[in-house]
Parts: C-alpha cells; structure tokens; sequence
C-alpha cells in the first residue's frame, strides 16, 4: 500500500488533535508516569513519537533520545510489519527508559522498541503513548479510544513552499 493511499477509517470517528489538547494530554500523561515510575531517560519512537516523547521528557527533566521504528520502507510504500531501522540509543545500558509513542493499536511497534532497548542494555523498559487505539496495553496511556487520529502536526504538508492539507486526511479535516 502507498503513503498515498493510506487513509484513516472514519468509520469509528475521527478525533482531530489541536496543540492545546496535545499539550494537555502530554502533560497528563507525565503526571501519570511520574506518578509509577521514574525513568532515568525518554526515548521517543520516530517519527510521530518523538513530539510527545519530547514533550514528556522536557516535562519529567529527563534527557530525550530516539528510536525509528516505523512501517515506512521507502516514500512509495509502507510496509505490513513495523521494523527497526538503526540502533537504539547506548545511553539506556544499565538505565530506566521510558518509550513513547503517539498511538498503540497492535502494539507491534512498542514490542520491536521495547526489544531494542533490551538487547541495548536497558535495566527496565517501559511504554507511554497518547492514543491507546487497539487491544495491546501500554504500561500508561493518555486516552483510549476507537477514533482516527489526526495529529496537529500531521495536518498539513509540504507542497512546493506552500502547507496545504494532507491529502491522507481528504474529507476528515474541515475546510
């Protein structure tokens, strides 16, 4: 399947996410985590988790890093099954790391993030995402729901010089 063609299912709703609400559902969610664990740093999976993740990590005081776990293989096509692509970060050997993402449905891509680290060193791993979309149980979640998301900085694209409305989207986002 192309980027392309890749369209949420508005079929259960579409939850459109301004700045405002992501600010507050990422403060919340570092009250969570703050709350049950301590985390000695914040990995943020890429690419869509790494604003939250950043956004927590700046919450909590703690230093941030990422990891690309993705479905991406290339701009024309997105893969069935997420992978790794490159290392994770060294400094979580021996640490207490907190992984972020922005949803978890399946929870595929926490799993490939999670092992990561493991196989890194890391001395306890645990996940964070904003959007709990799916079945699979992050240790902390913002908000569970069922709905499309559509992320504020998801919302429009690059073309030519211009941002415009990501075409993804077409016929979920108000004119």
């Amino acid at each position: 399947m192309s980027q392309a063609t890749y369209r949420p299912d508005p079929s259960r709703g579409v939850l459109i996410v301004d700045w405002p609400l992501f600010g507050e559902l990422s403060r919340a969610l570092a009250l969570k985590v703050a709350r049950a664990y301590e985390p000695d740093l914040v990995v943020g999976v890429a690419t869509a988790g790494v604003v939250p993740g950043a956004a927590i990590a700046a919450i909590l005081d703690r230093p941030f890093y990422s990891i690309l776990v993705s479905r991406r293989f290339s701009a024309e096509r997105i893969r069935d099954t997420p992978a790794v692509f490159g290392a994770a970060p060294p400094e979580v050997r021996g640490k207490r790391a907190l992984i972020v993402d922005e949803t978890c449905g399946s929870g595929d891509t926490l799993r490939l993030a999670v092992g990561a680290l493991v196989n890194a060193g890391a001395r306890e791993v645990r996940t964070a995402v904003s959007f709990k979309t799916g079945s699979y149980e992050p240790d902390f979640h913002g908000l569970a729901t069922e709905a499309a998301i559509v992320l504020p900085w998801d919302r429009e694209v690059l073309a030519g010089h211009d941002l415009v409305p990501n075409p993804k989207y077409a016929g979920l986002l108000p004119d």
